[in-house]
């Protein structure tokens, strides 16, 4: 799809689009008005169809440019070249014809954009311009290789960003993510294997994280200013993510059931729907929560739509918040630096402290299933429930202290009832009730 871009030196509009894999600014004299840019967006529109034919005439269109020349060359040199390996070339009937991957990338994009949220959108678009299409644009699709791939991938590793550090495996799986997606529709389409078949992901770190005790949020919540304190306690005792809870309204939280509906979030400045089918979601208000959100509410306008406001009536900025909230408070208390978002990891571990049902907690963070509660969680759990393997070293050296020959105490059981199933014990235990009732009623 062209889109449509306004040059700053002369406030023209001009069409920016990709033919052939080749990013081609075609500039007009038209000034940058809502009727200018609906002539070019009609025109953008024909483009497109054109594009999907496989009819479109470069130079039909912009007689003057001098791509249209250069396309031209290129069409009678590829048809010459075609027309020789046609003549000399025996004939396979594994062989496969298909479009390079700039002209399928930009069909396959615009495709899937309806579905896509503007924010991912604009990163799926960001990642073909930036990486991918630069290394791969003049590529026949069913010649890529395996082989190259790989060295594309060992490429962005070897990438640095601004402050000198690698990228991380999660962004080159995060680049190579729509590269898979395009090919394997591409693969679908012309009928030929993807290359990408049997390449993994690359494995990712374990997840470090660094949630708050208890006490510590209790800290938190009795230093922090009086006006931030609802929204610190909503977010420690909720777990909701940065962009839910910045972009909750009014209008979702029910006091009458006692339920913060979540239905969208704030991404990138952004209001958009939740993430996924699992993030929309509805969570119970403990009282702590429902404190908090009745003491908001009294600290905004009766007009103001969002629960948490800045002072002009905007949802909270993440970055004024921890800047100028957020940092200084640790500080002040002498605490580890962090993200405001080791506030969800902090309302995770303590509810699978408290001894919540993993699947509740999953679901009320918004998670698909209890896996990453179990790989990220789990080494918190024990020290919050003091289920640290006390209960098991205790087993043990009993079972240790019946082997010996010293005698054993009287409360000990004997060896035989070691290795009776929890069943087996549970039978035994009402077997000698009820013996012990029948004794009684002959001693009466």
């Amino acid at each position: 799809m062209a889109n449509i871009r306004t040059r700053k030196e002369t406030g023209c509009l001009f069409l920016d689009f990709r033919y052939r894999g080749v990013r081609c600014r075609e500039q007009t004299a038209l000034q940058d008005t809502p009727a200018n840019r609906r002539t070019l967006e009609s025109l953008a529109s024909r483009i497109k169809r054109e594009m999907a034919k496989g009819t479109f005439d470069y130079a039909m269109f912009f007689p003057d440019s001098p791509r249209a020349v250069q396309f031209a060359a290129e069409t009678t040199t590829s048809s010459n070249t075609a027309g020789d390996r046609a003549s000399h070339a025996p004939a396979s009937a594994g062989s496969v014809t298909t479009s390079i991957l700039g002209e399928f990338a930009e069909t396959w994009y615009s495709e899937n954009l309806p579905r896509w949220r503007n924010t991912h959108a604009e990163t799926v678009r960001g990642t073909l311009d930036q990486h991918i299409l630069p290394h791969f644009e003049s590529r026949p699709l069913a010649e890529i290789t395996r082989a190259e791939l790989l060295a594309f991938r060992a490429d962005l590793g070897k990438l640095t960003k601004k402050n000198g550090e690698t990228l991380s495996p999660s962004r080159i799986n995060h680049i190579m993510t729509p590269l898979r997606m395009l090919l394997a529709e591409a693969s679908e389409r012309h009928e030929f294997v993807t290359p990408f078949r049997n390449i993994k992901p690359l494995r990712l770190p374990k997840l470090d994280i660094h949630p708050f005790s208890l006490e510590e949020v209790n800290r938190l919540l009795e230093t922090v200013r009086a006006d931030w304190r609802p929204y610190l306690a909503v977010r420690f005792f909720t777990g909701m993510r940065t962009g839910e809870v910045n972009g909750l309204e009014w209008k979702h939280i029910d006091f009458d059931q006692d339920l913060i509906l979540v239905r969208q979030s704030i991404v990138k400045g952004k209001l958009e729907d939740t993430k996924t089918d699992g993030s929309m979601r509805d969570i119970p208000m403990v009282p702590a929560v429902r404190a908090a959100l009745l003491e908001q509410r009294k600290l905004v306008s009766e007009d103001c739509r969002w629960v948490f406001a800045q002072r002009n009536g905007e949802p909270i900025s993440l970055i004024n918040f921890t800047n100028r909230v957020w940092h200084p408070l640790l500080r002040h208390l002498g605490l580890a630096r962090r993200r405001p978002y080791q506030t969800r990891h902090t309302a995770a571990t303590l509810m699978l402290g408290s001894g919540e049902n993993p699947e509740w907690v999953a679901r009320i963070l918004g998670h698909a299933n209890t896996e990453m509660l179990f790989r990220v969680y789990s080494r918190y759990v024990p020290n919050l429930t003091r289920n640290d393997g006390r209960a098991f070293t205790g087993l043990v050296s009993a079972g240790a202290a019946i082997q010996t020959d010293s005698p054993a105490p009287d409360s000990a059981l004997p060896a035989s009832l070691t290795m009776l199933s929890r069943q087996q014990l549970e039978a035994l235990v009402r077997s000698l009730s009820s013996q012990s009732k029948e004794d009684r009623s002959h001693v009466g």
